[in-house]
């Protein structure tokens, strides 16, 4: 693993974020901090936009001990991409655990709509029906009109709890409203909201690569458990000295465990 600058130009709109969470595991193993600089798509569908990551994943990984810094240049859209953020990545120290069964009351809710290359009305329309599906809870949205190579929309929000962070988000595109993005951002946060359980679906599979590097036994619940958390986990327990347990069914919410074999 050698560390060092690096750019990675994926030439579509493919996933910046998912190329990030590629790297970042093996470059905490080098024994100096790493740039890596990724162009491609910022803001595209299945899969997680730079807010998230920025917002909500990487101040996560900071509880357990990973140091990241984002950075961000220029949006991408699907289909055109052309977007651009960088990552700071320094050598991974000792690696926490994480426990903890409830994300806790409820301390912030704040996000963006934003549109580019496409008329402001379209984020304020998003923005409207958002706030008006969170009612009665409030939230502190940012109309944003940002800069990209090719026409997009999105609303992010980012939830603040007592123990943990959750991020919710949807993008526009051609045939769906602006209603009908800002109604979906939020029903994933209610959905959310309504539960007790400490981490968001996205987050529970992103993180237990992390988890499984520490060398103590980690416990969280999830708001669901997915196809991908649980192909993680079988991966992980391949490569090593990992295993795990799991309460709950598949697409509901659950209980994982995550534990090391001495």
């Amino acid at each position: 693993i050698k560390p060092g600058n690096y750019l990675f130009d994926i030439k579509t709109a493919g996933s910046v974020a998912l190329v990030a969470q590629t790297l970042i595991p093996p470059l905490l193993f080098a024994d100096k901090p790493s740039h890596i600089t990724i162009r491609g798509g910022t803001h595209v569908p299945f899969c997680p936009i730079y807010n998230y990551i920025s917002e909500v994943f990487v101040p996560m990984l900071k509880r357990i001990g990973i140091r990241v810094k984002p950075s961000f240049s220029k949006y991408g859209f699907y289909p055109k991409g052309g977007g651009e953020a960088g990552f700071s990545i320094l050598p991974a120290g000792k690696i926490k655990s994480l426990n903890s069964v409830s994300k806790g009351a409820l301390i912030s809710v704040d996000g963006y709509s934003a549109v580019s290359r496409l008329s402001i009305s379209i984020a304020e329309r998003q923005k409207n029906s958002l706030l008006k599906k969170l009612y009665p809870l409030s939230a502190d949205v940012h109309i944003l009109d940002v800069p990209s190579s090719g026409a997009g929309t999105f609303v992010f929000l980012k939830a603040e709890y007592e123990n943990t962070l959750s991020g919710f988000s949807s993008l526009g595109k051609r045939g769906v409203s602006a209603e009908s993005v800002g109604r979906e951002a939020a029903e994933q946060f209610m959905e959310f909201h309504n539960s007790s359980l400490f981490l968001d679906q996205h987050l529970s599979d992103q993180i237990v690569i992390y988890l499984s590097l520490s060398r103590e036994n980690s416990t969280f619940t999830t708001s669901r458990i997915t196809q991908h958390l649980l192909t993680n986990l079988w991966v992980i327990e391949k490569f090593l000295k990992v295993t795990y347990q799991i309460e709950g069914n598949m697409d509901s919410e659950g209980k994982i465990t995550v534990i090391h074999k001495n």
